[in-house]
């Protein structure tokens, strides 16, 4: 009769553990608040902005702490808190771009009609979030990569997880995160070569 009963329980069940709400939140302050600002350097790599990065770390952490039950105390807090923010931002990428843009005129129409218009002013937001980053070939380089291969190379090279942990983070195989990160690490090169050869190298 137990075996029976054993069959219907799923191994992500067996796994769960309740904790109470004392050892929920010792959990979150000492395992997973220590890397909010590795979280926040991650998702800004994805983002390429500011404000959709807090809002990122922001709902990883929410569901980081809704499902806490999910999270073996004493494994690896960092991977598993970036496999989070790693679907999030897959799940809401996916789901701005079945979206048409939206643009709200009234609001454009006002700024330009006002007396206060610095006309030098540049209408995109993009140049101050990434001014720190201009010069910086590297950077420029990587940011440059298709959102896959920038980041099994933010994963390994940047943040240090071994193949096994970046299995888990994207969800491929390890052969799968060794060829990616491979063919991550030649573009990346062909696009420093090309940067060199611009500038005379």
């Amino acid at each position: 009769m137990q075996e029976v009963a054993n069959k219907n329980i799923t191994e992500e069940q067996i796994q769960k553990v309740k904790y109470s709400d004392l050892v929920r939140k010792d959990i979150f302050n000492n395992e997973f608040l220590p890397y909010l600002d590795a979280m926040y350097n991650f998702a800004y790599r994805l983002t390429f902005d500011e404000d959709d990065s807090k809002d990122l770390v922001q709902d990883t952490y929410m569901k980081a702490y809704r499902f806490i039950n999910s999270f073996q105390r004493g494994t690896n807090a960092k991977a598993w808190l970036y496999r989070i923010l790693k679907n999030s931002f897959i799940n809401d990428y996916r789901k701005k771009s079945k979206q048409p843009a939206k643009v709200d005129y009234q609001e454009v129409e006002n700024f330009y009609n006002s007396e206060n218009v610095d006309e030098n002013k540049t209408v995109d937001l993009r140049i101050d979030t990434v001014k720190d980053m201009i010069g910086d070939e590297v950077s420029n380089a990587l940011n440059a990569l298709a959102v896959d291969f920038r980041t099994v190379i933010i994963l390994c090279d940047l943040e240090g997880f071994t193949y096994e942990e970046m299995a888990k983070i994207l969800d491929i195989p390890i052969g799968t995160v060794r060829s990616r990160l491979h063919r991550a690490r030649n573009l990346l090169k062909e696009k420093l070569n090309t940067y060199a050869k611009s500038m005379g190298y």
